[in-house]
């Protein structure tokens, strides 16, 4: 009998323990927040661009646009196309951006102000390639610039610094049509850009070189567009029932999958070609580029989404968490609960190697 009882009470230990083996490994489906960033091949230039705002030198017409933009949540089509080219040189970063646009309005004329109040082009760049000192640029169709910099993204506790100016700077807006005139209808607008290529390689704190060959930056671009009213002869956002602003539209060139641009391990990438056309040059891909996705998204889902519920875990507790990222594929990360927040650690399939983030966003490979 006493045997009978041990074996019993083994047997319920036994069970005990599968029981809280299964509460303490999780799955989760985290296909919809994962996205796939464009990329573009940034040629170099060889000869005069003259900022105008038309983009005729033979270097622009040989660049090739990128896709038409898409919304920001990536489902609906934007009802205005949108479209950018991308050169370099030794001084210069260039965009050409062109904007189907019926009413071409705007009214902020001072530098620095919230440039997004109006229509506007938008421009965000991170030359390490990292979440961390990225560079932000808005222009509406007066060629108002407010220029920015960020040590982080505002999700973690990120200030932007407005005394970040590109003196350098040069800009011009072309009009194919007439400004702040309801009357008509105009056909188009175009932003065109050089920005200063030094205080670029300045974010990337500490590697000054020039771009070589095969570099890559990441990047996105935005376009805000409001609805309107024509008040007393001029154009004035639209107001709803309740006296408040209608939200803006959003469309962007690689997708944000998200109403935030400050996520900029969603942004695209470009690659830097020293050859003036990009017929023959191969995009560099990211064997992790997933990886790294999956190791962002877990990051968010336990700051602000459905993982939230691990932040009240004990301490020093490591959680299992399979990670569905696509129809057909997933992997296993591991949550750490630290003093300070968190950590997981992933390895990558098809690299074999291992990435961790933690609570502020930080990603690192593990050498």
């Amino acid at each position: 009998m006493r045997q009978f009882f041990s074996i019993l009470i083994l047997i319920l230990l036994f069970s005990s323990n599968i029981t809280q083996a299964q509460k303490t490994n999780l799955s989760i489906d985290l296909s919809s927040d994962i996205v796939v960033p464009k990329h573009y091949i940034i040629t170099k230039v060889n000869e005069p661009i003259v900022i105008d705002g038309i983009g005729n030198e033979s270097s622009w017409k040989r660049a090739l646009f990128s896709d038409s933009f898409i919304d920001i949540e990536g489902v609906k089509t934007p009802k205005y196309d949108t479209k950018v080219k991308m050169l370099w040189d030794e001084n210069y970063l260039y965009v050409y951006a062109q904007m189907e646009e019926p009413h071409v309005w705007g009214n902020l004329k001072q530098r620095d102000t919230v440039i997004y109040y109006n229509n506007d082009f938008e421009i965000f760049i991170s030359p390490s390639g990292t979440t961390r000192n990225y560079g932000e640029i808005e222009i509406n169709s007066l060629g108002t610039v407010w220029d920015l910099f960020l040590n982080k993204p505002y999700r973690d506790k990120g200030k932007a610094d407005n005394h970040w100016n590109l003196d350098k700077l040069k800009s011009a807006i072309h009009i194919e049509g007439t400004l702040n005139n309801h009357s008509d209808t105009d056909s188009l607008w175009t932003v065109e850009m050089a920005i200063p290529i030094d205080r670029l390689i300045a974010l990337k704190k500490g590697k000054s070189l020039r771009p070589k060959e095969g570099e890559q930056w990441r990047i996105n671009f935005s376009r805000v567009e409001w609805d309107f009213d024509i008040v007393n002869g001029t154009y004035q956002r639209k107001k709803g029932k309740d006296g408040k602003f209608l939200p803006e539209y959003n469309w962007v060139w690689s997708n944000q999958n998200v109403i935030n641009m400050h996520e900029p391990e969603k942004w695209g990438t470009i690659q830097f070609t020293n050859e003036k056309s990009s017929g023959n040059i191969l995009f560099i891909e990211d064997e992790d580029m997933l990886v790294k996705q999956v190791a962002y998204a877990l990051f968010r889902q336990t700051k602000f989404g459905k993982l939230k519920k691990l932040l009240k875990e004990k301490d020093r507790s490591t959680q299992t968490i399979n990670v569905i990222y696509s129809d057909v594929d997933s992997l296993n990360s591991t949550f750490y609960k630290t003093n300070f927040g968190f950590e997981y650690k992933l390895k990558s399939d098809q690299s074999n190697h291992t990435f961790i983030i933690n609570e502020t966003g930080v990603l690192k490979e593990i050498k």
